[in-house]
């Protein structure tokens, strides 16, 4: 078989086949038409349990359908539905039938079969449906047994008739649903309001751009041009396209019109552009989001960056402006609104990053102790090889400190001449003079954050060489060095915002009451652990070295001492002492005193460098000991990969400036937290992260990859770092030979207990038997997640930006009741206050604290039903108004308020604010099923003690339709 991994088997309608899956053999009958075995096949498939990682599946496609939907306008759509395809129809008794829908010819029913029922029974008027949903958003979903079997993606519902019925469907994938939902929409949308979408292609506003674009390029005027020329033009309008591929679709369009000749007229230039250049999901996206038209105007982009996206503040100027930076077309701009290839322009560009901009600024409070925040921190800086045999060199210094590092180490030997050297202590070739890696340090300390620099000073030097070291970094580093004494009255380290532009030395110091010039001190560095650990007498007392008064001097805030035990270090630690823990001692500290790990760090830095075993410069999982608060965890800045992302990711949150504040229950001494802890962290309200996995663009083929052309097969894998409690992983369904823009639609649900902590990676990943080989990844912490529709851009695997490649999702944060499966409503209230989890209290031991926190706890009850309450009235309005768990308020308005218009466009209900709640009150008479969502809405106003934020019109523009603002009292 070699890499081929899809089996493909031309067969007839109405065979069926049944699989037998062993571990080494793949067995296949089909059978005829006659139910009697017409071929039998075999396949030997090995498989390597050592590739195969927990929860994912090797995929085999025995589809002979395409792949994809050539679907770039409505016309398109409508086309295939009036071909029509099988569906699922689903009952709410849990029965499922296969049925085959299509669309009338004339546009004005749909129909499926087979049935039992008459054909005239068998059909839906177009006339007669009110809203098109696409997901598992009705009862019939909900409440049906084998709903979880059913994907969220492939899931459409047509509401129909004036008691809102459902016909609820199933399609075999995600773009089949769509094109259905997108179609009847048009449809809908077409008979309650004047056509503003012709049904041709050719009177788009596309169409009408490319027709300029093309004569602009056409200089003889005859309306053709060589193919090379269009070939040319298409690659300006879109870099990202292969030549090849353009040639290919001219050659596909040329062999349908059976034409000869290789000259492109200008419709077969606007066909080619139009297949090549249109992204099905983001067309399903741009009618879904501009009411069916095919372009949106700055209403329609003001809702959504509202709405969708989570943009606040948001003007119809700035949307005009968004507008005149994207817009391809010159009418467009000067009209006011985006197409297609502006949107897409728009979604790929930094506006739509997945990163919040916010982010790239400082953020977080500089003000609190050194000891509250996470340090950006290098391990063996000196080195671009792995520890064993790679040389010293000067760029291990440029490189971390360009990358923000904060804490770089210096391993310092005697050298030749009197001069100190910093060398690889295992290969001592290549020495780098210590006088000219202090002058680059000098140069480039706050190149990339102005917060303070930690220089780990490993010392192997004579005292007379000590002195030499000593000279030069007061006369190199002068004022940046920081060497005020620490102050007795002080408890806590000084803050990052009062060490700005400083250098700190971190090193051993001699003892401040002896009046010496120089004395003996342990030698507590990496080397001496290791020669420790390797030593038949590991119980022996660490070895002496000297140390001069001048180098001692030099160390203030960061002063090395040895850990023996939590009670020993809480007891006589001073607050400017710090302690390194190898990655073995860490593990074991975690493990077994989780608790103690995070209180000793709230006040004293702990710095952890990864095992001596490492001698390929392989990296530690930062997030384990992150976990426990340890703030320096020293990483291998020359070895990529996965533990190096997560590094690379986490310290991107708070402008790149190489410090991260920790999480307040580390940082509070009246808080508790473990880092094993289960579940829910006390104090923190869990989230639920909502991802869709859309589509990817110009995956390129894996480095070192096996030859088999520019051919992949795609997924993406979603891992959530954090605490233990949070840490998961799952990918996608793999997608066959398609590298360019693979759809995948599928949607995943993450619970996160501590948000503050989580991190979430993206992989793409080359679905291989042998084994899977690497295409691009990206790590963000969650904090930093923008929601809505965005663009992912995926770095190589050393960490490098590559260009134009990208995953395209849609991210949503939900807090854990109003998120997550939708609940029963029976099973709602009959659970009741029993499932809540209540904030506990836990006892200082300190009678008079104890009491006086006594108070809190029926408040806290009070505060946890309060938001408990509203947040299940919001789950009963989304349900009602047809909307998934993670849409906002705003949208459930939106939807409302198209419901809530009468046939002639009079609003049925009035907002009113009464005792500072808003109200929806009917103006007349309103439907069973609008009662109900008006009520539901009443119980969100009411379940809380302050007054929900509701969408207000700006001065001069109209609220949303359906409802009415009279001048209400108080």
């Amino acid at each position: 078989m070699g890499r081929n991994k899809m089996l493909c088997f031309e067969v007839q309608k109405n065979v069926n086949f049944l699989y037998i899956n062993l571990p080494f053999l793949f067995f296949v009958h089909s059978w005829n038409g006659q139910r009697k075995p017409a071929k039998f096949f075999y396949v030997i498939i090995p498989q390597d349990p050592s590739n195969q990682k927990c929860g994912r599946k090797k995929t085999v496609s025995f589809s002979s359908m395409p792949s994809e939907k050539k679907i770039s306008s409505a016309s398109d759509c409508i086309s295939f539905m009036q071909a029509g395809c099988e569906l699922k129809k689903v009952r709410p008794n849990s029965r499922i039938y296969n049925r085959f829908f299509t669309l009338d010819p004339d546009l004005q029913a749909l129909r499926w079969e087979p049935s039992k029922k008459d054909l005239d029974k068998a059909k839906l008027d177009i006339s007669a449906i009110k809203e098109i949903r696409l997901g598992k958003n009705t009862e019939t979903f909900r409440n049906n047994g084998l709903a979880d079997q059913i994907s969220e993606d492939c899931a459409l519902s047509v509401i129909h008739g004036e008691n809102y019925e459902s016909l609820d469907l199933v399609a075999n994938s995600a773009d089949v649903a769509n094109i259905w939902v997108s179609g009847l929409r048009y449809l809908v949308s077409r008979s309650k309001q004047p056509l503003d979408l012709m049904e041709s292609s050719h009177n788009t506003p596309r169409f009408a751009w490319l027709k300029t674009v093309f004569e602009a390029a056409d200089v003889d005027g005859n309306g053709i041009m060589l193919e090379d020329t269009a070939v040319e033009l298409i690659k300006k309008l879109n870099p990202t396209l292969k030549e090849s591929k353009i040639r290919l679709k001219f050659k596909e369009i040329q062999k349908s019109k059976e034409k000869l000749t290789t000259r492109v007229t200008k419709e077969e230039f606007c066909e080619a552009f139009s297949e090549l250049c249109t992204r099905p999901e983001v067309y399903f996206l741009l009618v879904q989001i501009s009411k069916n038209k095919e372009y949106l105007d700055a209403n329609d982009l003001m809702l959504f960056l509202e709405a969708e996206q989570g943009v606040t503040h948001i003007t119809e100027e700035m949307c005009l402006d968004i507008i005149r930076r994207y817009e391809l077309s010159e009418e467009g701009r000067l009209k006011g609104f985006l197409a297609i290839d502006g949107f897409t322009q728009y979604l790929l560009s930094s506006e739509c990053d997945i990163f919040d901009p916010e982010h790239k600024k400082i953020v977080q409070d500089m003000t609190q102790p050194l000891s509250h925040y996470y340090i950006n921190a290098s391990h063996n800086t000196y080195l671009i090889e792995d520890q064993l045999r790679g040389p010293a060199d000067i760029n291990g210094y440029v490189r971390a400190l360009k990358m923000s590092c904060r804490s770089i180490e210096l391993d310092v030997c005697d050298g030749p001449d009197n001069e100190p050297i910093i060398c690889n202590r295992n290969n001592m070739t290549s020495p780098l003079a210590f006088r000219n890696v202090i002058e680059v340090i000098n140069k480039l300390a706050f190149f990339a954050s102005e917060y303070p620099l930690i220089l780990c000073l490993g010392n192997h030097c004579s005292v007379q060489q000590q002195k030499v070291m000593v000279q030069h970094m007061k006369r190199i580093f002068g004022n940046k060095l920081y060497t005020e004494a620490p102050l007795s009255s002080e408890a806590y380290l000084p803050s990052p915002e009062k060490l700005k532009m400083k250098i700190i030395v971190k090193g051993k110091k001699l003892p401040c009451n002896q009046d010496v010039l120089e004395g003996e001190v342990t030698d507590e560095d990496e080397e001496a652990e290791i020669s420790r650990r390797l030593s038949e007498d590991f119980s022996r007392e660490p070895k002496l070295i000297w140390l001069c008064r001048e180098l001692s001097d030099l160390v203030s805030l960061c002063k090395s001492v040895q850990y023996k035990d939590f009670e020993t270090s809480m007891k006589s630690q001073n607050y400017w002492e710090i302690c390194s823990f190898s990655e073995a001692e860490a593990s074991r500290i975690a493990n077994e005193y989780p608790e103690d790990f995070v209180n000793y760090n709230k006040k004293f830095l702990s710095r952890v460098y990864p095992s001596a075993m490492r001698i390929d410069s392989s990296n530690l999982n930062p997030q384990d000991f992150w976990n426990c608060g340890c703030q320096i965890v020293a990483m291998n800045y020359q070895t990529p990969g996965p533990m190096m992302d997560l590094h690379t990711g986490w310290f991107l949150q708070n402008g790149g400036c190489g410090y991260v504040l920790r999480p307040s229950v580390m940082r509070d001494e009246v808080s508790y937290f473990s880092a094993n802890t289960k579940g829910i962290v006390p104090g923190v309200s869990p989230q639920v992260l909502h991802v869709k996995i859309i589509s990817g663009q110009n995956f390129p083929k894996p480095k070192g990859a096996c030859a088999k052309g520019d051919v992949i097969d795609p997924y993406v894998c979603i891992e959530i770092h954090g605490i233990p409690a949070d840490c998961t992983e799952q990918r996608t369904k793999t997608v066959q030979q398609n590298s360019d823009n693979p759809i995948f639609d599928e949607s995943f649900e993450f619970q996160i207990n501590l948000p503050e902590l989580a991190m979430i990676r993206f992989v793409v990943l080359d679905d291989d038997y042998i084994g899977d080989e690497f295409i691009g990844q990206y790590t963000i912490p969650l904090e930093c997640l923008q929601p809505g529709y965005r663009h992912i851009p995926l770095r190589s695997f050393v960490g490098d930006i590559m260009e134009h490649v990208t995953l395209f999702v849609h991210i949503a944060i939900t807090n854990r009741s109003g998120g997550g499966k939708a609940q029963k409503r029976s099973l709602s209230v009959r659970i009741g206050k029993k499932a809540r989890e209540y904030t506990m209290l836990r006892n200082t031991g300190l009678k008079i604290i104890d009491d006086i926190f006594k108070l809190a706890v029926h408040p806290l009850r009070e505060a946890t039903d309060m938001r408990e309450n509203m947040q299940n009235a919001m789950v009963s309005v989304k349900e009602l108004c047809g909307l998934p768990p993670i849409a906002s308020l705003k949208q459930c308005i939106l939807t409302l308020s198209s419901r809530l218009v009468s046939s002639d466009n009079a609003p049925s209900v009035a907002l009113c604010m009464k005792d500072t709640f808003p109200y929806l009150e009917p103006l007349g008479t309103v439907p069973d099923v609008q009662k109900k969502v008006l009520a539901a809405y009443d119980l969100v106003s009411t379940s809380a003690l302050l007054p929900l934020p509701f969408p207000t019109a700006p001065v001069g523009q109209a609220v949303p339709a359906g409802f009415h603002m009279p001048k209400c009292s108080s």
